[in-house]
C-alpha cells in the first residue's frame, strides 16, 4: 500500500512539474533540468510522462575551437529574439577527463543574453562523452522540448569525427568551419560530411574566405546529399538572416526518416547508458592501477574480469 501511495504521489508531481514547465515556469525548468542532471528523484518519472513527439526544432551547432560558434549562437538569438521568439540554448563543455571538472565558458561568452527574458540558456558538462553528447544532453534537450520554446539550440565541443553524436539529437546539424580551414579542405572528416545539413564558414571577412566557400560548395555538391554552405560575419552580424531562414524551412521530404534515425539513435544511447550505469571510473581506474603490477596484464583479459565483477 506505501509503495502504491509513493507511485501516484510520484506520478502526480512529474505530471504537475511538466504542466508548469509546458506553461513556460522557468525557475520549475531550471529544477527540472537540475534534477534530470543529477539522477534525483522524480526525475526518471517526469522523462517517461514527456510527450516524445512534442514538434520544436532542434539546431546543434558543433565545429573546432576558435570556430566562433558561441558568437555565431549569440547572432542567431538576437535574430530571433527580435522576432519575439523565445529560444532555449544548451552550452555543452568539455568535461577534462583527469578530474571530471567543466569550464562552462559559454556563460561568460553569451552574458548579454541572460537579461533577456524570452531566452534560456543552460550550460552542461560532456560528462566524458567524446562527442559532446552523452544521455544526460539527450534527456535535457527532450525536457526543454516541452517547454514553450520556438527553438532550441545546442552549441557542442569541437572534437573531430566523434562530432557525429550531434546527428542523433538535431533536427539539422550546422558544421561551423573559418576561412584557416582552407589548406585543410581535402581532409575534412567524411563524418563531418555525413551528420551536417550545412556548412557555415564564419569570419568570412577574412583572407581567403571566398575561396574557402566554393571549394567547399564544389565539395559538398559532390556528396549523397545536397548541402548548404552559408558565410557569415557572426560578431557583426552580417549573413545570419539566411542561415536562419534556413534553419526554420522544413525539410518534407527528409522529415519522417530524419525521426527515425533520431530517435533510434537516441535509444540506443538510452539503451547503452543503462547498460553502463553501474561501472564507476574511479574504481575503473583504481582497478586499472592494481592490475598494471601485474607482468601479464593484458587489457582484454581485464575487461572481462572487471565486467564480470560488476554483475
Amino acid at each position: 500500500m506505501f509503495i502504491c501511495t509513493n507511485i501516484v504521489l510520484l506520478m502526480n508531481t512529474s505530471l504537475s512539474v511538466i504542466s508548469e514547465i509546458k506553461q513556460g515556469n522557468i525557475k520549475t525548468l531550471a529544477r527540472t533540468l537540475s534534477l534530470v542532471e543529477n539522477n534525483i528523484s522524480p526525475s526518471a518519472t517526469i522523462l517517461r510522462e514527456l510527450d516524445s513527439k512534442t514538434d520544436v526544432k532542434v539546431i546543434g551547432i558543433t565545429g573546432p575551437p576558435g570556430a566562433g560558434k558561441s558568437t555565431l549562437v549569440n547572432a542567431i538569438t538576437d535574430h530571433f529574439t527580435q522576432q519575439n521568439k523565445r529560444i532555449a540554448i544548451l552550452a555543452i563543455d568539455p568535461t577534462s577527463p583527469f578530474n571530471f571538472g567543466s569550464l562552462l565558458g559559454d556563460r561568460i561568452r553569451m552574458a548579454n543574453q541572460f537579461n533577456k527574458p524570452n531566452v534560456f540558456i543552460r550550460s552542461l558538462a560532456t560528462r566524458g562523452a567524446l562527442g559532446g553528447v552523452s544521455v544526460k544532453t539527450i534527456e535535457m534537450v527532450d525536457v526543454l522540448k516541452a517547454s514553450n520554446f520556438d527553438l532550441i539550440l545546442v552549441e557542442t565541443v569541437g572534437v573531430g569525427q566523434s562530432e557525429v553524436e550531434i546527428a542523433g539529437l538535431a533536427d539539422k546539424t550546422i558544421v561551423v568551419l573559418v576561412p584557416e580551414s582552407g589548406d585543410e579542405i581535402q581532409n575534412i572528416k567524411s563524418g563531418l560530411m555525413e551528420i551536417a545539413d550545412c556548412f557555415v564558414v564564419n569570419k568570412a571577412d577574412r583572407e581567403g574566405a571566398d575561396t574557402f566557400a566554393n571549394n567547399l560548395k564544389k565539395m559538398v555538391h559532390q556528396g549523397v546529399k545536397e548541402l548548404s554552405v552559408f558565410k557569415t560575419i557572426a560578431d557583426k552580424g552580417l549573413g545570419i538572416d539566411d542561415l536562419c531562414n534556413w534553419m526554420m524551412k522544413s525539410d518534407i521530404d527528409n522529415q519522417s526518416e530524419r525521426k527515425i534515425f533520431l530517435f533510434a539513435e537516441k535509444a540506443l544511447k538510452l539503451i547503452q547508458q543503462e547498460k553502463m550505469k553501474n561501472i564507476d571510473k574511479k574504481k575503473l581506474r583504481d582497478a586499472v592501477r592494481e592490475a598494471l603490477k601485474n607482468d601479464n596484464f593484458n587489457i582484454y583479459r581485464f575487461a572481462d574480469e572487471f565486467q564480470s565483477s560488476q554483475n
